[in-house]
């Protein structure tokens, strides 16, 4: 479950998790649209700006994407992420975390607010 521990609000019912390299490498990649109704955070093995960069190639819907700092702070948010985007989008501030979310699921994630997941 992903929750807005800072409006205390629940975002999601479903998350998973990727650390190994593979994972983070896929992403939301060949995922079809009618499964993706869950939060895929993308646990990074440091705080970055370049290698928290995403891309939306071989992603064949919208979708939306939050960036968390180590303490799961929210330093950036991108919505409806177009597909087949090449160009890198990179977060405004180093991130440890990415949480990759169906469009419209971080309508009312701001800056600043704590997340957190189970």
């Amino acid at each position: 479950m992903l929750i807005n521990k800072t409006k205390e609000e629940v975002i999601v019912a479903k998350v998973k998790i990727a650390k190994k390299l593979w994972e983070r490498l896929k992403g939301l990649m060949f995922e079809n649209v009618g499964s993706f109704n869950y939060a895929l955070i993308l646990e990074l093995p440091k705080e970055t700006k370049k290698g928290a960069a995403i891309h939306s190639m071989f992603v064949f819907f919208p979708f939306d994407v939050v960036w968390l700092d180590s303490k799961r702070r929210v330093v950036d948010k991108k919505s409806n992420i177009k597909p087949f985007t090449a160009t890198p989008i990179v977060p405004k501030k180093k991130a440890k975390y990415i949480v990759e979310l169906p469009a419209g699921k971080a309508k009312s994630i701001r800056a600043g607010d704590l997340l957190e997941w189970k």
